[in-house]
């Protein structure tokens, strides 16, 4: 489908894996480098689509750009994309036996600079988690980049109780929400 000429506006490896389950090879990689600061008061659902928004509009690209945005939060509270492991760890301690939203937008830019958005909301419950789990967790190094601390596609799927969503979602670009965008730019998915 390289007719698209897609850019996808992210660094994520599982965003360009998640694309090609759809069949879609982006044509170009271009993260956007944009200031990820939550705004004061900012309910998560509001931060994840503006992110997707800024970021969207921030490549310069000609075709499409398609760009995803993921947000966990405990409540109102906007979990960091985790640099260290000391912020990790407390993700992990307060998402311990309890559960949080995840929040992923997709916003796809049209040649004309049209946007198109979708909002993909998801429920995930984790185990109460020991200090040895935290520890095991932290020491495998999923954590770092991540929102909230983890990624559900690696050794945190087996300390998630429940879910309610998209499994696709929570690991950063839901395949239904992005072919839905892409099929309503007129892009043929068949």
């Amino acid at each position: 489908m390289s007719a698209l000429h897609l850019t996808l506006a992210s660094a994520s490896p599982r965003r360009r894996d998640l694309l090609a389950r759809l069949g879609i090879e982006p044509d170009a990689i271009a993260p956007a480098d944009i200031d990820e600061t939550p705004q004061a008061g900012e309910r998560p659902r509001d931060y994840a689509l503006r992110m997707g928004r800024e970021k969207a509009l921030a490549i310069e690209a000609s075709g499409y750009v398609l760009t995803g945005d993921t947000v966990v939060a405990a409540g109102r509270r906007i979990l960091p994309k985790t640099e260290t492991e000391d912020e990790a760890r407390r993700c992990l301690e307060l998402l311990s036996g309890r559960r949080h939203d995840v929040l992923t937008s997709v916003v796809l830019r049209a040649p004309d600079g049209m946007l198109r958005e979708r909002l993909n909301a998801n429920i995930v419950r984790f185990k109460s988690l020991s200090p040895r789990e935290i520890d095991a967790y932290i020491a495998g190094g999923e954590w770092h980049g991540k929102a909230g601390g983890y990624a559900i596609q690696g050794m945190a799927e087996a300390l998630i109780q429940w879910m309610r969503g998209s499994h696709s979602g929570v690991m950063g670009l839901p395949l239904y929400e992005t072919r839905a965008l892409l099929k309503s730019a007129g892009l043929a998915l068949d």
